[in-house]
């Protein structure tokens, strides 16, 4: 899986793919993993393009929040639509993990 991602400063953005679900969660996390793994540990997702969530999507981002924070990092999660604000509120993972409408305002969040 080809994920796209920028550095901005000492954060990464990662852009997920347009379904986060048991088949693809796998190989986004193991993709992001390496950079990861790369001194990449301020990480920001930019949801805009995910329409589909599903439990392995969920999963996906709290093991990519755990090793974030295993480096002395953090996961944000930026661009999120309504129906996974929805998806995060309903799970409560909207309290784990910080979300914010902007990739800007998230990668400020850094600072």
């Amino acid at each position: 899986m080809q994920i796209t991602t920028e550095i901005f400063g000492n954060v990464l953005v990662a852009h997920t793919p347009d379904e986060l679900t048991d088949d693809t969660s796998d190989d986004f996390v193991n993709s992001l993993s390496d950079a990861i793994n790369q001194q990449h540990y301020q990480v920001v997702l930019q949801m805009d393009r995910s329409e589909v969530l599903d439990s392995a999507g969920l999963t996906a981002l709290l093991d990519l929040q755990d090793l974030t924070r295993e480096k002395g990092g953090n996961l944000k999660i930026s661009g999120l639509e309504e129906p996974g604000k929805k998806i995060l509120e309903m799970t409560r993972l909207d309290q784990r993990i910080d979300i914010f409408d902007s990739v800007i305002e998230a990668v400020a969040s850094f600072q």
